[in-house]
């Protein structure tokens, strides 16, 4: 199955839209549109974020790239083999990410780095769709709890059924996700997440691909 992204002019959520239209005007020259996915959707690993930020993926137009999330997303995905090359917060860095895919419940930057309920449903239609074009799809990866519900909400299951919880693993017909804090700089400089907890969550999902593959 094939996966159609929003296109660079995506009309559904008028206040992204706008937002958009301004940020266009004043940083001409940046992707400033809803931001593609990152990697292969025959991955067996997919990592959902929030949204975009302004001056990071906003800008350079690949998830978490440009801002401080990224170091250590990116960081840990090289050490754990999910990625080759070296990160340099831009998108002509030359990384690749190895079975594995990036994405974001929400695809363009909200004003204040805070969506809305309706775009979050609204953008979720593509999230969703993208879902069932990763045919070997295995493992997702939460950063947060808006991308955990999000993800929830493709797959039709409730949140009561599912509690976020750093390192909670939640098993859903074949999907195995897991939730983390957020990689973001206010989470881990008060040290609410520590680069050991992030890399404990992917000692799990390292095992849980690892387990499907034998």
């Amino acid at each position: 199955m094939s996966f159609t992204p929003p296109s660079p002019d995506c009309p559904l959520c008028p206040r992204l839209a706008d937002f958009r239209a301004e940020n266009r005007i004043k940083f001409p020259g940046r992707h400033n549109a809803p931001v593609p996915s990152f990697g292969a959707l025959d991955s067996e690993f997919l990592v959902v974020g929030l949204a975009p930020g302004l001056k990071g993926a906003n800008f350079s137009g690949r998830p978490f790239t440009g801002d401080y999330a990224g170091e250590l997303l990116y960081g840990t995905l090289l050490k754990y083999g999910f990625a080759r090359g070296s990160y340099q917060a831009r998108a002509d860095d030359g990384l690749e990410l190895i079975n594995c895919r990036i994405t974001n419940a929400v695809r363009c930057v909200p004003p204040q780095n805070k969506p809305e309920p309706l775009e979050i449903k609204t953008c979720g239609g593509f999230l969703k769709k993208e879902i069932a074009a990763m045919p070997r799809l295995r493992v997702i990866l939460s950063l947060g709890l808006i991308s955990h519900k999000a993800v929830l909400a493709a797959f039709g299951q409730k949140a009561s059924a599912h509690i976020f919880g750093h390192g909670a693993v939640h098993e859903m017909g074949g999907v195995t996700l897991v939730d983390s804090y957020h990689c973001s700089r206010y989470n881990t400089q008060t040290k609410r997440l520590t680069a050991g907890m992030f890399e404990n969550v992917f000692e799990v999902i390292k095992e849980k691909i690892n387990q499907n593959d034998n």
